[in-house]
């Protein structure tokens, strides 16, 4: 799930808590050119106020005005499309052929819906994936808890969207390389950890954005690299640290591993592996020299490189989920 996502879901709860009247809006279908994704969701409350976005700003203004003014889902869940005329498309600003097919659902602050919205959240916030449930025709709501992502679905009943744990980076090294990819990675919605054992070196490469941890790489990993949605990478440069930290990550759950360094340091790393214990399998884990080979050689190149393989990877395990 993006942090964008999560912060509605976060903002929503606290107005329930108000006592305020809400509506929560997930874009179920887009055509053409369309800023934001399927899934996206937008919460707004009867103050007027917003968190999210649908359209960049295209059409927030009209939907709100419609939502707080009961001409939207009123009594609940209702489809709500934009942009199947010309001339609607060009009053709110959609871009060329864009169109945006929207749920909106009306949301009480109920003790039900309070505590349904606050076990999502909870769920989010301890990195556990969930299955959400909407009957469109009744409004009736469930949650369950998953193994997986899976793509959101809509049929005549049903909306069904899994929420999942916001992608997590942990970088084993700081330094120039980590200053580059922390900040471009979250640029692309990864919560990014920092880590180096040395607290000279964390200190002289923060990462703004970015959690610092000082601390022994293997702990680190054990700690933090816990799930499928975190991707563990090595850049210290230095055996002692990044192989700490790789022995661990190759035994664990993370969707990809990857180490910095030469084809001839890539293949010297793999022979120490061995002699770790690590079997073929979890060794064959391993992307070294980690990145996409775009003949990078400067400190920004390299972030470049790694940071676009692991869009490329995570999106991927989007697209494994789909069915087939």
């Amino acid at each position: 799930m993006d942090s964008i996502n999560h912060q509605v879901i976060a903002t929503l709860a606290g107005w329930l808590d108000e006592q305020l009247d809400c509506w929560l809006c997930t874009i179920v279908k887009t055509w053409g050119s369309s800023p934001r994704p399927i899934g996206s969701l937008l919460a707004c409350n009867s103050r007027g106020e917003v968190s999210g976005s649908l359209s960049g700003g295209c059409v927030e203004e009209d939907l709100i005005e419609k939502l707080v003014g009961g001409e939207y889902a009123a009594k609940g869940p209702e489809h709500i499309r934009y942009g199947v005329r010309k001339e609607e498309s060009d009053r709110l600003g959609l871009p060329c052929g864009g169109r945006l097919e929207v749920i909106g659902e009306p949301v009480s602050p109920s003790i039900e819906n309070r505590e349904y919205f606050h076990s999502i959240l909870e769920s989010l916030n301890t990195r556990r994936c969930i299955q959400r449930r909407l009957n469109i025709q009744t409004g009736e709501k469930s949650i369950v808890a998953v193994d997986r992502y899976q793509p959101l679905s809509i049929g005549k009943q049903y909306l069904t969207q899994y929420f999942g744990p916001r992608y997590r980076l942990l970088l084993i090294g700081a330094g120039e390389i980590a200053g580059y990819l922390g900040e471009m990675a979250q640029s692309v919605d990864f919560q990014v950890l920092v880590s180096d054992p040395r607290p000279e070196i964390i200190e002289q490469w923060p990462v703004n954005g970015a959690t610092m941890v000082q601390g022994m790489p293997d702990d680190v990993v054990r700690e933090h690299a816990t799930d499928g949605f975190t991707a563990v990478i090595t850049l210290a440069h230095d055996p002692r640290i990044d192989d700490m930290a790789l022995m661990e990550a190759l035994k664990g759950p993370a969707f990809h591993v990857g180490a910095i360094g030469s084809q001839r340091t890539s293949q010297t790393r793999r022979k120490r592996l061995k002699q770790l214990d690590l079997t073929e399998q979890e060794i064959g884990r391993l992307k070294a020299p980690v990145g996409l080979d775009i003949g990078s050689k400067s400190p920004p190149e390299i972030a470049i490189s790694i940071i676009a393989e692991l869009v490329q990877v995570r999106k991927q395990l989007h697209l494994d989920t789909l069915p087939r």
